[in-house]
């Protein structure tokens, strides 16, 4: 089912992406591409996407803490996450379905590809979804993710990420990408990060301590917020296609 919407999106900014070719990060070598990219024209499959309700939703989907425990709870550092999700004009995104994916406490995906020497954890499955409101909020609760080392060059490590994926009113606003934790001394060395143009670009990658949502003996807080394409104007009786 697709909800349509009428209204082209805003242009999409390039330079707000890093170069497709970074050999730093070396297996860009060979995922970039070798020509030019072609731009089009918006067309039905960009101005609409899948629709979300909540009834869709399990009560503990948001809850990475509870939602694979099984004999206990998982081991780690408990953290809550929460943020906006906004268009580019600053309007809230209503209604769309944010899902994350993560490593557990000892930086090990519970993949069965992952064959870190890291620990798995028998009560945290690592993945979770939500909605956000009506003001574009989200929330969710997790353990936070440990570094763990990866094959780009000898002795490189990835600091704690969450990745995530935002799908919201149309396919042009389809987002994956991941965020990290102020403070990681490990976020200025990432091959990765270090793709990403200017200094402002990469702190808005960084979710940022919120110590006034801390919760007392329990868990500490992280706000992060998430910026999608905007639509330029809404279209009445003229025909956008």
């Amino acid at each position: 089912m697709s909800q349509i919407i009428w209204g082209a999106y805003a242009q999409r900014n390039t330079d707000d992406h890093p170069p497709a070719y970074t050999p730093g990060y070396k297996t860009s070598v060979l995922r970039s591409p070798k020509n030019a990219l072609i731009s089009i024209g918006e067309t039905l499959s960009e101005v609409t996407a899948p629709h979300f309700s909540a009834d869709q939703f399990g009560a503990k989907d948001n809850d990475l803490i509870l939602n694979c425990a099984k004999d206990g709870l998982p081991i780690g550092e408990r953290v809550v996450i929460h943020g906006y999700v906004r268009d580019q004009f600053g309007r809230p995104v209503k209604n769309a379905l944010l899902e994350v994916w993560q490593a557990n406490a000892s930086g090990r995906y519970r993949h069965p590809n992952d064959q870190y020497i890291g620990s798995l954890d028998p009560n945290f499955g690592g993945c979770g979804r939500m909605m956000t409101d009506e003001n574009g909020f989200y929330i969710f609760r997790t353990i936070k993710p440990g570094p763990y080392p990866w094959r780009n060059r000898i002795n490189e490590w990835r600091p704690a990420h969450i990745h995530f994926s935002l799908i919201a009113d149309g396919w042009a606003q389809r987002l994956i990408s991941q965020f990290y934790f102020e403070g990681d001394p490990l976020i200025n060395t990432c091959p990765i990060i270090r793709t990403i143009p200017s200094e402002e670009q990469r702190r808005a990658l960084i979710a940022l301590e919120d110590k006034s949502n801390f919760i007392e003996s329990d868990s500490r807080c992280y706000r992060f917020d998430i910026t999608l394409r905007g639509r330029r104007k809404t279209f009445f009786e003229n025909e956008l296609f």
